[in-house]
């Protein structure tokens, strides 16, 4: 585990309180079967936003804590422990980044402190198909008026403000485009986590373009990977901790299943498998830190790394857990429907392995 400062161990106990006394994944039940609109609790998000939360990365002159990206995501992983929704990923950590990377004075006064005391909600609008692939690109900004679609945009339907990728005089550039804009028209989605997401359509919406073209798109990106593999990693860690605590107590044929061999390989092939994955997210969120030039291939390695691990965890924690794990009544399935969707969430495991390897020259 990484070596972290008094402040940063600060953070994340305190975070580990708070999800444990006011978002255990009963809360997240809770929102689910309410069918809340934007696909998380506001009242909670506001909190987190108190709290500090959202401003984490941001700097202090923007009324953030400036503490880094391995702070934030300590915070991401405890929050995945309990399956806390919120829009900390897309509007904290993606749309605060592509501000503070490629944002003017004027645009990082007029956002960044919004973001980081939770007034304003942000999302990254960057896929256009069922996949992630970023660097295909068919909207197009023409007098500073965007048109196109993206497709599952996180947190579309609470948003604010959409950091946008585009296409002027045939370059990959990001804009900024105000949500009640009238040529902004999103439509919610319902995926099978339960979280927040829109398909989004710009018919002409003004657009204020971030300075930094391709290369900003692809550090934004970085971080955010590196971000949802935390919370990934905090997830994949309570779902392994939770089937470790059944296999010491569940009895199967006058015995503790626990004490069966067979089972006891898959544990402990599950533990060797997070230690792997906390190794690759805490090198990727310290490289981003330090503005490491291997930021890319470490965020990929990651990436790819937690979402096989998560894929793993999941399905044995349904499979040992057996029927009731089957059932909705059990925690089971929730951590089962999130690994499915953050790994597909901005690459999967191929998509990651193929970038790892052409950055390698492969």
């Amino acid at each position: 585990m990484a070596v972290l400062t008094e402040e940063q161990s600060m953070l994340r106990d305190s975070a580990k309180s708070w999800v444990q006394e006011k978002s255990p994944v009963g809360a997240f039940r809770k929102m689910r079967d309410s069918g809340a609109e934007l696909g998380y609790d506001v009242a909670a998000w506001n909190e987190m936003a108190e709290m500090g939360w959202a401003g984490v990365i941001i700097p202090e002159e923007f009324g953030g804590s400036n503490f880094g990206y391995l702070s934030l995501g300590l915070v991401l992983e405890e929050l995945g422990r309990t399956l806390t929704a919120s829009p900390l990923i897309a509007s904290g950590l993606g749309a605060a980044s592509a501000l503070i990377l490629g944002g003017s004075d004027a645009q990082k006064s007029e956002w960044l402190p919004k973001l980081a005391d939770g007034s304003a909600v942000g999302a990254l609008a960057v896929d256009e198909g069922p996949h992630h692939r970023p660097e295909k690109v068919a909207a197009t900004v023409s007098g500073g008026k965007l048109t196109g679609k993206k497709t599952f945009v996180l947190e579309g339907m609470a948003a604010d403000v959409f950091v946008v990728s585009a296409t002027e005089g045939g370059k990959v550039e990001l804009y900024l485009v105000k949500a009640d804009d009238a040529g902004v028209k999103r439509s919610k989605l319902s995926l099978a986590d339960s979280r927040g997401a829109a398909n989004v359509e710009f018919s002409g919406a003004a657009a204020e373009k971030l300075n930094g073209g391709a290369a900003l798109l692809e550090k934004v990106l970085d971080r955010v990977r590196a971000g949802l593999a935390a919370e990934m990693l905090g997830a994949a860690n309570q779902a392994f901790e939770v089937t470790l605590e059944y296999l010491k107590t569940r009895v199967q044929f006058g015995q503790v299943i626990g004490s069966f061999q067979a089972l006891q390989h898959r544990a402990a092939k599950m533990f060797t498998e997070l230690e792997l994955s906390r190794s690759a997210v805490e090198a990727a969120l310290a490289a981003i830190d330090a503005d490491s030039p291997d930021v890319p291939e470490l965020v990929s390695l990651a990436k790819a790394k937690m979402g096989d691990t998560f894929h793993l965890v999941s399905n044995e924690m349904v499979q040992m857990h057996g029927g009731i794990g089957m059932t909705d009544a059990h925690d089971a399935g929730f951590y089962l429907k999130r690994a499915r969707a953050a790994e597909a969430a901005f690459g999967n495991q191929a998509f990651h392995r193929d970038r790892y390897a052409r950055i390698q020259g492969y």
